[in-house]
């Protein structure tokens, strides 16, 4: 009997950090490398398993059963690829104040208001203090339910009693479970909380969107199984200086992860921006030099983003260089091409680069634009107004090639702005951008060749 039972139940071992498993202890992980990560579980009979549903030929399965859902958010539905799956599991992570919370009880608020059952589960705050939020941003709803717990047992009643097709936890690291070693935010714990919770979710076909907190580093915090068993996994980020905030899909089982949903996290609660763009452009009452505008691409969203440029003298030995917005780095490479095959000496000034609007930008595209703001900024001479330029800026001062050029166009045509400095190198035959209407295109080989057609090709002295 006893060797029957050896049989049935054999040690494992499995990462809390990867799911990974092994049938003997390590120190470090054999797939994501976790040193001390390694923990022994049981892996029980397979004879013990009951089947959950009879299997029947693809065919025959109901596809309309993973229709998605509107959330009433757009900028989230966008980002979801057309609203939320029932039955699906998302993990929204973020760090600290970036208003998580708010935007989950916006979408709980707008899921409530058609009439369908929320269940909205905070672990962090009392009722209270959500039900005041709830006030302010007027997320008051009949259907709307609202429970302060931090036992996954009490959670799981409230989720029999009130039977949603939205449940909110807020957060996945706040709830603990009974029975399960380590306290709540443990890596065991985490695990189990999100596994139970997911199981109850496919079976009951409740959507729900579990809340995660950031490591130091933005990863989510917890074991990195959760975000293998969960469908979705969203983050949520934004500039503590600005009321900016941006989600993106790092992981979509049911749409695409190259889409950005904007917000405005204002005093009266979060508000959807569908056309934030205005954001990133500043409006100068009279042409300034040291400006420029490029239209880089969130996701699938094309931005028009300004980039301004200051060149100054330097009263200290070592030049200062200050970026804002930008990869100090690729900054640096600029300011390089810029004064060996340009001929724009800025080596012995100091320069500073920034965004406008809080923007992030880290689409390479965005080089040309650089350059012809620092140039610009240099020569202390105005670019010609409603120009945009795009184009990635090589060692050798080539200009390449952008992607999704006609896209890039037709937005800053829709703006208003009337020209663009665009790369001559557009690609074979197939990838060539149709034209768009409304704006005319300079194409340009190199950064030289830029500078020229702007009138800003000449080497600088001291700046004016």
């Amino acid at each position: 009997m006893s060797s029957t039972k050896a049989r049935t139940r054999q040690a494992s071992f499995r990462c809390t950090e990867c799911g990974w498993t092994s049938t003997k202890w390590v120190g470090r992980c054999g797939e994501c490398q976790a040193w001390g990560s390694v923990e022994e579980s049981q892996i029980g009979s397979a004879t013990g398993a009951k089947v959950q549903s009879a299997a029947v030929p693809i065919g025959e399965v109901d596809a309309q059963a993973s229709a998605a859902v509107s959330s009433g958010v757009a900028e989230l539905d966008r980002v979801l690829g057309g609203g939320v799956v029932p039955g699906s599991v998302l993990l929204l992570a973020g760090e600290p104040g970036v208003g998580k919370s708010t935007l989950l009880l916006e979408v709980a608020a707008s899921w409530a208001r058609s009439g369908q059952t929320t269940l909205y589960v905070t672990g962090e705050e009392s009722a209270a203090q959500v039900r005041l939020r709830a006030d302010r941003t007027e997320g008051i709803q009949p259907s709307l339910y609202l429970a302060a717990e931090t036992h996954l047992s009490a959670a799981l009643t409230h989720i029999e009693q009130v039977k949603p097709s939205l449940l909110i936890i807020d957060s996945v690291q706040a709830i603990g479970a009974d029975g399960v070693d380590g306290v709540p935010g443990g890596v065991t714990q985490v695990r189990e909380v999100a596994a139970t919770l997911i199981q109850v979710a496919k079976r009951h076909g409740i959507a729900t969107i579990l809340v995660g907190h950031v490591t130091k580093d933005g990863s989510v915090a917890g074991p990195r199984v959760l975000e293998h068993l969960v469908d979705v996994v969203l983050t949520f980020e934004g500039e503590t200086t600005s009321r900016l905030r941006m989600i993106r899909a790092t992981k979509n089982r049911h749409g695409p992860v190259d889409e950005v949903g904007c917000f405005d996290l204002a005093e009266d609660g979060i508000v959807e921006v569908p056309d934030p763009t205005g954001r990133f452009v500043s409006r100068h009452p009279s042409p300034v030099s040291g400006t420029c505008v490029t239209v880089t691409m969130e996701g699938r969203r094309p931005l028009l983003a300004e980039i301004q440029a200051l060149v100054a003298p330097s009263p200290a030995g070592t030049p200062r260089r200050a970026v804002v917005g930008m990869d100090s780095a690729r900054i640096n490479m600029i300011l390089a091409v810029l004064e060996r095959r340009a001929a724009v000496a800025v080596s012995g000034y100091e320069v500073y680069v920034s965004t406008v609007g809080g923007a992030r930008l880290v689409d390479p595209t965005a080089d040309l634009a650089i350059a012809i703001a620092v140039a610009s900024a240099a020569r202390n001479r105005v670019p010609p107004h409603h120009l945009v330029a795009m184009g990635e800026v090589g060692l050798a001062g080539e200009v390449r090639r952008v992607p999704h050029l006609s896209k890039r166009l037709a937005e800053a045509a829709r703006l208003g702005f009337t020209h663009a400095l665009v790369p001559s190198d557009l690609g074979p035959r197939p990838e060539r951008q149709r034209p768009v209407s409304g704006i005319t295109t300079l194409d340009v080989p190199d950064l030289g060749s830029a500078l020229r057609v702007l009138g800003l090709s000449q080497s600088v002295g001291r700046p004016e």
